[in-house]
């Protein structure tokens, strides 16, 4: 019990120093790399990134390009706001709209060719701790919807084609708490990470919890708390989730009309 206190001071001390330069030294460590970095990043944002419209994403598309890992020319709206710029890469054709978040302090945050990043979604590494596997991964042609949280403590990776809804937490992290004799902040943290295959579909307000893969072509029901591994495709729902079909046994719609 007094190791873990003290354990827990020492990070608590680190993670929120007692004096004014030092807090500062803090902030500054999780907004950039470097002070130059810094003063870099917020001169771009504040002089364009309020830009609205099509003459805003073109000028953030060239740019920002010296900020971040950047492969062709991607789409950022107004309100952005990128952390740790530096550790994140943009492939060709993505798209980030308006009032995203990205965090990528150390372990990075990659975004494939052509996937999006829907209005106010936020993607945090969150990697404070020195963890070994942190870091956001996204495929090509994914779309990471509406509101959506991802954080990539134990880190998530996002395979190909996959489509969040509105509302969709991924959290690749857990508190201990099993000891009833302390807080569960004196009791750590799990980070095992999360895996979602390509051609996932996830529906609106589903939580994906740490330690879970979502196997190719399943399809998670709304609202669902995955907590297990699901089979590649099925389709999970509920609160736990479990299978309740194969995807080969859902007929196909009758009486509407299909778009593509």
């Amino acid at each position: 019990m007094t190791q873990r206190m003290d354990a827990y001071r020492a990070w608590a001390a680190q993670r929120n120093p007692p004096r004014t330069a030092q807090r500062l030294r803090c902030y500054l460590d999780r907004q950039a790399s470097g002070l130059g970095r810094y003063v870099l990043e917020q001169t771009l944002f504040s002089a364009l990134g309020w830009v609205p419209g099509i003459l805003g994403v073109g000028l953030r598309a060239l740019a920002y390009r010296p900020i971040l890992r950047s492969h062709g020319l991607p789409a950022i709206e107004a309100g952005v706001r990128l952390v740790q710029a530096n550790s994140i890469t943009l492939h060709r054709g993505v798209y980030l709209d308006v009032g995203v978040y990205l965090h990528a302090c150390p372990g990075g945050i990659e975004i494939g060719e052509n996937s999006m990043v829907m209005h106010h979604a936020e993607l945090h590494v969150y990697n404070f701790r020195d963890l070994p596997h942190a870091g956001i991964r996204i495929g090509h042609d994914s779309l990471i919807g509406e509101f959506n949280v991802v954080r990539g403590q134990g880190g998530v990776t996002i395979g190909n084609r996959v489509f969040t809804s509105p509302m969709v937490q991924i959290l690749a992290v857990n508190h201990v708490f099993s000891d009833p004799t302390c807080s569960f902040v004196d009791q750590g943290i799990t980070a095992e990470g999360i895996v979602i295959e390509d051609d996932v579909w996830i529906g609106a307000g589903a939580i994906i919890t740490d330690g879970v893969r979502i196997g190719r072509g399943a399809v998670i029901g709304a609202g669902a708390v995955v907590t297990r591994d699901v089979p590649p495709h099925t389709v999970a729902a509920g609160v736990p989730a479990c299978v309740i079909r194969e995807v080969g046994d859902c007929p196909p719609p009758t009486g509407v009309p299909v778009y593509y």
